[in-house]
């Protein structure tokens, strides 16, 4: 009788279920986010095209002669120049950070690369504790912002050089002295890495994390974070720059879209910062404002006037004297252009009393707001500096205006005209108070107050913004 075959039984192993990963990947900006890890090489080729094009611009027309009458951008190398810098590359990265985040800081920054390059190089020493004081970059903005009108930044390509050439030279020290691989300068020193911070707050891109997954995942690839951000614990975009390097760390880190602002509405009490928002307040909307607006101000021209003629009465010459070096105040003779210690003075006047006054009723009518709606257990300061960060949206766009009205007359000395100008300042202005009410409004609604307080505060952050947007429009449609 034949023997039946046997089939053996051969157990099936057991299969894994997939580790889960986050739907952000698979998304366009997720995707995107990858490409930047992967290609990590192209962006570094960004970097060096950037840093040769920035170097060249900064120090070729600084030794080259003042531009003769006539010249234009087109046939003049400093001409060109000035307006690369000053009519299109700032106006348009604060353009761009208010909008996508600080990715200039992460993909293009001539700065933060030759920083980061060098310290791979450097001595990798401790950061001290005085370099990691979180109010350099309110000290800074101020700093390189009052200095670079008393000079003239803007107008001369020798302070251009002087002023940019110098803040890179202290990065690359920086970036040589302290830290392996790390961007120490522009987390700490970098003078516009406050106003990128508050930017980035309020931008609708982010990389998001999701600490489920951050648990569940070993790491995939080493992750060294050059702004030394604590990917882990991120929750805003303030300190990211968004470089890319981290993205798909763990499956668990994805660049993502956000609802503009989300950030400041739900701003943790652990992240409100006295400093920031002095930044906000006497900064961006005090002491530029000022900056911006003494040239063109008829009440600096009559101060000047009168004080002058009171000077030359009493026979003291010693502030209208003129033989001034050009670091330390402008002074181009052959451009007609020369400072005496009475106009440094008056333009360190002018932005100091717009600083003060500006500065003073903004915090006067934020503390009102605080007031009205501090929660049990926090005090009135906290609140108001938590809605400081709602003003945000307006300064930024206020800069953009200032930046740009250099764009626009460069432009217009080459004989373009714009028609239009008056309605697009118009509309921007509009946008910026609009958008910071907004925020406002969406900030305080988190706060669970009754909705009469609630009102209340928002009319104080209101009549807060209202001088602002007075100076604006005296600058770009009175004066």
């Amino acid at each position: 009788m034949a023997r039946s075959a046997t089939i053996p039984i051969v157990p099936v192993a057991s299969v894994a279920p997939p580790s889960p990963r986050s739907p952000l990947a698979t998304t366009f900006l997720g995707r995107l986010g990858e490409a930047m890890r992967r290609h990590r090489r192209v962006i570094l080729a960004i970097q060096w095209v950037v840093i040769v094009v920035y170097v060249g611009l900064v120090t070729v027309p600084a030794f080259m002669p003042l531009p003769e009458t006539g010249a234009t951008i087109v046939s003049n190398l400093t001409l060109a120049a000035q307006f690369a810098f000053w009519g299109i590359w700032w106006p348009f990265v604060i353009f761009t950070t208010l909008f996508a985040g600080r990715v200039w800081c992460g993909v293009f920054c001539p700065e933060g690369a030759l920083a980061e390059h060098v310290s791979r190089f450097g001595l990798n020493r401790r950061v001290p504790k005085f370099i990691r004081w979180s109010g350099w970059p309110f000290v800074a903005f101020i700093l390189t912002t009052v200095y670079g009108q008393l000079v003239s930044v803007y107008e001369y390509a020798q302070a251009a050089l002087l002023v940019l050439g110098g803040s890179t030279l202290a990065a690359i020290a920086v970036g040589f002295l302290y830290g392996r691989e790390k961007r120490v300068w522009c987390r700490y020193l970098c003078p516009v890495s406050g106003v990128f911070s508050l930017l980035g707050r309020v931008a609708p891109l982010q990389f998001k994390v999701d600490r489920q997954l951050w648990r569940e995942h070993r790491p995939n690839f080493r992750l060294e974070c050059a702004p030394l951000v604590d990917v882990k614990g991120m929750t805003g975009s303030s300190d990211c720059h968004l470089c890319g390097q981290c993205s798909g760390f763990r499956e668990a880190v994805h660049l993502t879209a956000r609802l503009p602002g989300s950030e400041v509405a739900r701003l943790p009490d652990g992240e409100v910062s006295k400093w920031d928002a002095r930044l906000v307040v006497f900064g961006m909307l005090g002491v530029a404002v000022g900056a911006f607006q003494w040239s063109s101000s008829p009440w600096f021209v009559m101060v000047k006037q009168a004080l002058a003629e009171w000077l030359v009465e009493r026979n003291w010459f010693g502030p209208l004297e003129s033989d001034i070096p050009w670091w330390v105040l402008t002074h181009y003779p052959e451009a007609g252009d020369v400072f005496t210690w009475l106009d440094g003075g008056l333009v360190l006047g002018y932005i100091g009393s717009m600083a003060l006054v500006l500065g003073s009723w903004i915090s006067l009518w934020l503390a009102v707001a605080g007031r009205i709606t501090a929660t049990a257990g926090e005090s009135w300061h906290h609140a108001a500096r938590r809605l400081a960060y709602t003003l945000t949206p307006l300064a930024g766009l206020g800069i953009f205006l200032g930046l740009s009205a250099l764009t626009v007359t460069l432009l217009k000395a080459e004989g373009l005209r714009f028609p239009w100008l008056g309605s697009a300042r118009g509309v921007v202005l509009a946008i910026g108070v609009l958008w910071s009410l907004g925020l406002a409004w969406r900030q305080l609604h988190h706060r669970k107050a009754p909705l009469p307080r609630l009102a209340a505060a928002l009319a104080c952050v209101a009549v807060a913004l209202a001088p602002v947007a007075a100076s604006w429009m005296l600058l770009f449609y009175v004066w």
